[in-house]
């Protein structure tokens, strides 16, 4: 592996560990793995829904509405100048039972490589979220799950876990085929898999119409396939959010 392909690796990858845990999906208690890659284990077929860059409507609430009409719940990392835009949708997906994470303020590659602008970043979207919620959120997934050694310090700081998880289509963002979409998710959906769609697009939104589409789709294939979903959380074993205490 050359320079730049461990480089890759190391900052860019769903599974690298090197920098600080991050987990990617919950293991079966015979998968032999540590569990810095994912506390959870799992040998039964459920998989967690994800959803970054939002909100953005109507389509972050087109996809939580036809999750919650199936009795399913999901998380969605949300960036702080969408929640600023549309601040009434977090609350709405946690009245529904989904759950909400931090994925940065203005999702800009060149804030979350430096340090300090990398604090600031974590440290509004935490404000602003708590503000329109009522709760802080203990979970952050990077903006292109890019980390550095700086962020774990700056997590640990506002007491948030890392997640990880694998992109349901690579070219998601120039939303192809709903139906294309929804093929590569499903090839990678195994039991205790974290999935990652884009209900936004960095902190510009966008239409997302494919990826509602494609939800759908995945979500029917794997019922069918006698699959539940839980949220991050819950499939981790970790919490959602700060509790009252935690958070004086």
């Amino acid at each position: 592996m050359g320079v730049s392909g461990a480089a890759y690796w190391l900052m860019l990858s769903s599974y690298s560990q090197a920098l600080g845990r991050f987990p990617f999906r919950g293991f079966r208690p015979d998968d032999g793995r540590k569990a810095d890659s994912g506390k959870a284990a799992t040998h039964q077929k459920v998989i967690a829904l994800t959803f970054d860059d939002g909100p953005n409507e109507p389509f972050t609430s087109q996809i939580a509405d036809f999750l919650h009409e199936h009795g399913i719940t999901a998380t969605f990392f949300q960036v702080g100048r969408c929640v600023a835009r549309f601040p009434d949708v977090p609350a709405a997906l946690i009245e529904q039972g989904h759950v909400i994470g931090n994925h940065s303020y203005s999702h800009a590659m060149g804030r979350c490589v430096r340090p300090a602008a990398q604090r600031t970043e974590t440290a509004v979207t935490q404000e602003i979220l708590t503000r329109v919620t009522g709760r802080t959120p203990m979970l952050y997934r990077p903006p292109w799950l890019l980390r550095t050694p700086a962020l774990f310090k700056t997590l640990r700081g506002h007491g948030l876990q890392a997640v990880s998880g694998e992109f349901a289509h690579a070219f998601e963002v120039f939303q192809p085929s709903a139906r294309r979409i929804a093929t590569r998710a499903l090839a990678k959906a195994r039991p205790g898999a974290i999935l990652i769609f884009h209900d936004g697009f960095d902190s510009r939104g966008g239409d997302r119409a494919m990826t509602v589409a494609a939800t759908k789709i995945v979500v029917g294939a794997l019922l069918d396939q006698g699959y539940r979903f839980a949220t991050v959380d819950d499939l981790l074993g970790i919490p959602a959010y700060r509790t009252a205490v935690e958070s004086s």
